[in-house]
């Protein structure tokens, strides 16, 4: 399967949709949206003009990338989670001009069910956020954070399974510290 699969009823505006990537009823990509390769877009997802999806995203039901929302390789993004792009939304007449800012999500990062990234943050390689979560602030490569605002718990081998005390994981994966989060350890996989 090579080809883009758009959904009969899916709206898929945007020219820039990697080959094998399945968008699904409901779902709406605006024109000047680009997504990567063999990703999946799933049912009532709302992926805005300027935001950017790499190669093998998972975007689930109901959530919705904003213009200047980057989305790097081999991401999960849950049910309903939603990124912001506007630290001061208002409305045109009491707004002059609307301020956009950046978010980026690194490879590999897990971003749970309704949880909430405001912009601005960057959230690490391997990461994951907790459902629910409100980000409003960066989170570390390989970190677990959670709750309101999202708090680091832990952290997460790239296979996803939490690390424990040891930092090392049953796939092999073996981890040390590094500033506030952790890093892998060369060559503890092969």
């Amino acid at each position: 399967m090579s080809e883009v699969l758009v959904h009969p009823q899916a709206l898929c505006e945007s020219t820039e949709v990697g080959p094998a990537t399945r968008v699904w009823a409901f779902a709406h990509v605006m024109p000047g949206a680009r997504i990567g390769r063999d990703c999946n877009i799933c049912g009532h997802a709302f992926i805005e003009s300027g935001a950017v999806i790499g190669d093998r995203v998972t975007v689930k039901n109901g959530v919705a990338v904003w213009d200047r929302v980057t989305v790097e390789d081999d991401v999960f993004l849950g049910p309903y989670a939603v990124f912001t792009n506007d630290l001061r939304p208002r409305t045109a007449p009491s707004r002059a001009a609307l301020k956009i800012t950046p978010t980026l999500v690194r490879r590999g990062a897990t971003v749970g069910a309704n949880a909430t990234v405001v912009c601005g943050v960057e959230v690490g390689e391997f990461a994951m956020v907790g459902a629910g979560a409100v980000v409003t602030r960066d989170v570390p490569p390989y970190t677990i954070v959670v709750g309101n605002p999202a708090r680091p718990a832990g952290w997460a081998c790239r296979c996803g399974e939490r690390l424990g005390d040891t930092l090392r994981c049953g796939c092999g994966r073996a981890y040390r510290r590094a500033g506030s989060g952790v890093s892998p350890v060369p060559d503890s996989v092969a």
